[in-house]
């Protein structure tokens, strides 16, 4: 998963802020979505009308 977490935070994808001996990792949403309108909103509905399907 460390790697994972590097490649998505290298990209810019996401923000690492470190709490003590915990990471949180957070999704930097504006940045892309001014990067690439639209693309989030697709990709989650995408998920969601995915899960419905397999129910």
């Amino acid at each position: 998963m460390s790697h994972h977490y590097r490649v998505l935070r290298e990209a810019g994808v996401t923000w690492t802020t470190v709490q003590g001996r915990t990471r949180l990792v957070r999704l930097r949403r504006d940045d892309l979505d001014a990067r690439f309108p639209g693309l989030l909103d697709s990709v989650l509905n995408g998920a969601a009308d995915d899960a419905v399907t397999r129910r």
